[in-house]
């Protein structure tokens, strides 16, 4: 058995998704309050591995019930949709993770490989705003006035299929040909700028480095179409600084019908080349 988990979590206290030795992370925490409730060694499948200080209101995993923690569940009359409660309430009173729902995955589901898309927000406060303590976990906090509407345009104009080598980390073997599907800016009703990034992947870095060139685009010392040079040189750039971690979030995950999970799971892990580039698995890395 399949089991599809959505989840969230505030990033401040964990050193990341990933399972790490000597720190404390996501996967590391949440595995060992499965292992509590349906015992052995369980292992999740993420859609979307975050860094450090990243948060997450739509994370999706997936879990494969071994024979004996299948009986388990099946022992204590719990009913999967039920499983989130009782690993929520393993984690504590107020835990920084927390399952939303569990629930039986359809055929050929992958949290990883059957997504589609990834959609992120990131939280810029400025002069406008002030700084505000209470948000200091979650919000970035830039001493200027921001010019959202240069910062939208500047995001608009990036959106496409692209080589966003300028606005990635490299990594060997990886390609940085990306669909960006959305990229916006918007003030909420507090003043802050919230960024909507959505995209079929992103490679490292990828969304911290599009908030930093927009924020540069915001602050006068970026014109929005260079952005867009930047973007088409294709070369890694100095000209705008990746932003901290804690202003993001990954907010959801998109699927497709379910009768297309398979085929898109066995698409997005075969090997790919697109106009000479090195292939690669168009996997969610960290951001």
């Amino acid at each position: 058995m399949r089991i599809r988990f959505d989840l969230a979590y505030d990033g401040a206290d964990f050193s990341g998704w990933a399972r790490q030795p000597g720190l404390r992370t996501v996967q590391g925490v949440l595995e060992g309050a499965v292992a509590r409730v349906l015992g052995g060694e369980p292992r999740l499948v993420v859609a979307g591995r975050t860094d450090a200080g990243v948060h997450a209101s739509g994370q999706v995993a997936h879990l494969d019930l071994d024979e004996i923690q299948h009986r388990r569940l099946d022992a204590g009359r719990g009913d999967v949709d039920q499983l989130a409660r009782k690993i929520t309430g393993v984690l504590g009173r107020s835990p920084d993770v927390v399952v939303h729902r569990t629930s039986i995955a359809p055929d050929g589901f992958d949290a990883r490989f059957s997504a589609v898309w990834r959609r992120y927000t990131y939280r810029v406060a400025d002069e406008v705003t002030g700084y505000d303590p209470l948000e200091r976990t979650r919000t970035t906090f830039v001493r200027a006035r921001l010019d959202e509407q240069a910062m939208d345009a500047a995001a608009r104009a990036l959106i496409g299929l692209h080589d966003f080598a300028a606005y990635c980390k490299p990594r060997e073997e990886a390609t940085t040909i990306r669909t960006l599907l959305d990229y916006s800016w918007r003030r909420d009703e507090t003043g802050t700028l919230v960024a909507h990034v959505r995209a079929d992947a992103f490679c490292h870095s990828m969304v911290r480095a599009l908030v930093g060139a927009c924020v540069a685009v915001g602050q006068g010392r970026l014109a929005p179409d260079d952005l867009v040079r930047l973007r088409d040189e294709a070369v890694r750039t100095s000209a705008f600084p990746v932003l901290a971690a804690h202003g993001l979030t990954l907010a959801e995950v998109g699927y497709p019908a379910e009768d297309l999970l398979a085929a898109r799971a066995d698409q997005t892990r075969a090997r790919r080349e697109l106009d000479g580039a090195r292939p690669s698995a168009t996997h969610e890395r960290t951001l």
